[in-house]
């Protein structure tokens, strides 16, 4: 049994919680106005926003509804384009913008690019500077796609919001949204009704982190729901992606400790992950679109086992560890000893990754991650790689290696990292040769639509030496 708000009605279901929340809002609440496109978060059309509360505040991010499982609904708002249409029929600030600019012609794209758009209207992490604004509206959009506009007429349409967005001198998007017309009056009740429907759990539910009952532990289901869609409507799912145990980036006793419900976005947002990693935002960016990374979790990319995934990559370098719970006892692991074979991980079936930990870097450090795909963005891996260098007096003192789309597993190159410390970094173009001559003789990449053996080969080549032009601004 899940309750939350669907725009501005309270539900309480127990429709089947692994079935997902596309196929819920269309075909048992009848809202049509959500489209069914590619069902596998590529497309865009099924796009809603999700409304979470903490600290009293609610905060709206899009997502896909084709690939949230109805177990993650539990308290929270999920607005549809009818949550946001106004009583009288008018159109919103959104709709108008992409009726003056043109941004539409068949239209079945269109409530998914207007529900990214309102989303990010009501984003309070959104900068300030107007070049900055522009940017962020762009990607805000990034996971929508339309085949028959062009993009540019929508382009304008999201540069008009961006004037509207830059008139906000409040603290409060939301007040500024509901002002501007960008979302309706009741908007502004959500907040309490999410609280006391949060009150009302914690009153009668005890969440069981190890429910031994429970068909799949669900975190974003951004991977799970396209690789076992037929399957996971019909099994018990238990919510991951909200327990509370598995929230929040936290700095104790300099270790940094990331709960595994943390996605993309709450890393890429999280000042402490900000300030260790200045590119931070060019790392991430490369990793699918806005509505995927508002869902997808570190843990759920580690655990998928993809020798692929880019955060498992870009945590590999930083030798993180994983801390598993089960109902009897709970382990730490390396991350890099966490893959066994392909897909095949040292976890039991009741243990569920907890947090995943690595130590604050100090002193003069360097990190950074590398990715090619056939497209630049919104697209999975041929091959990626990461390297965190930590020097003292111009030598390396600590080293660590990844690399993927090289192994069965995703790589943590044990006899590079080895080798490159104790390495002198002015020397770096005498033992560069030989630290790829090392990597190459660690992988072992196959032919497959990605690109051929030789070809993810010299991939890794190319991107092990711009890691150094990268971190060190030299060729």
């Amino acid at each position: 049994m899940v309750t939350f708000l669907l725009n501005d009605k309270k539900i309480r279901t127990d429709y089947t919680p692994g079935g997902t929340l596309l196929d819920f809002i269309r075909y048992h609440q009848h809202l049509m106005g959500t489209k069914s496109g590619c069902r596998e978060g590529d497309c865009g059309a099924c796009t809603i926003l999700v409304g979470t509360l903490t600290d009293a505040t609610v905060t709206y991010r899009s997502m896909t509804s084709c690939l949230m499982p109805m177990a993650n609904t539990q308290g929270k708002h999920i607005v549809t384009v009818e949550g946001i249409n106004a009583a009288d029929g008018s159109l919103t600030a959104v709709q108008q913008a992409m009726v003056d600019e043109n941004g539409t012609q068949c239209g079945f794209c269109t409530v998914g690019f207007v529900m990214s758009l309102t989303g990010f209207c009501m984003d309070r992490h959104q900068p300030s500077e107007k070049s900055n604004l522009n940017e962020a509206a762009i990607a805000a959009i990034d996971g929508n796609i339309c085949r028959c506009t062009g993009y540019k007429s929508i382009e304008r349409a999201a540069a008009r919001l961006c004037q509207l967005v830059a008139q906000n001198q409040e603290e409060n998007r939301l007040s500024f949204a509901i002002q501007k017309g960008i979302v309706p009056a009741y908007f502004a009740t959500v907040a309490a009704q999410l609280a006391a429907i949060e009150a009302d759990q914690q009153a009668t539910v005890k969440p069981d982190l190890h429910a031994g009952q429970f068909g799949v532990f669900v975190g974003g289901g951004t991977d799970l729901y396209v690789q076992r869609h037929e399957e996971m409507p019909h099994l018990p799912a238990q919510n991951l992606f909200s327990h509370p145990v598995l929230q929040g980036i936290t700095e104790i006793n300099g270790q940094i400790e990331i709960g595994a419900a943390v996605t993309v976005t709450e890393l890429m947002e999280s000042p402490p992950i900000q300030a260790l990693f200045p590119q931070l935002w060019d790392h991430l960016k490369l990793v699918s679109s806005t509505p995927i990374r508002n869902m997808a979790t570190l843990a759920g990319n580690i655990a998928n086992a993809s020798p692929i995934g880019d955060l498992t990559i870009w945590l590999l370098a930083l030798n993180a560890r994983l801390h598993l719970r089960s109902s009897a006892a709970s382990r730490i692991v390396q991350l890099r000893d966490f893959y066994l074979g392909y897909k095949t991980l040292d976890k039991t079936a009741e243990e569920v990754i907890e947090k995943i930990v690595f130590t604050r870097p100090t002193g003069d450090y360097y990190f950074n991650f590398e990715k090619i795909c056939k497209r630049t963005y919104l697209d999975i891996a041929s091959v990626n790689t990461a390297i965190f260098i930590k020097m003292e007096q111009g030598s390396i003192v600590e080293a660590h290696v990844s690399a993927g789309g090289v192994a069965p597993i995703p790589l943590y190159l044990k006899r590079t990292s080895e080798f490159l410390r104790e390495k002198i970094r002015d020397e770096r173009g005498e033992w560069l040769p030989t630290a790829h001559e090392i990597i190459q003789s660690e992988i072992s990449p196959i032919s497959d639509v990605r690109g051929s053996s030789e070809y993810k080969r010299l991939l890794l080549r190319q991107l092990f030496y711009a890691h150094f032009t990268e971190m060190f601004q030299t060729v």
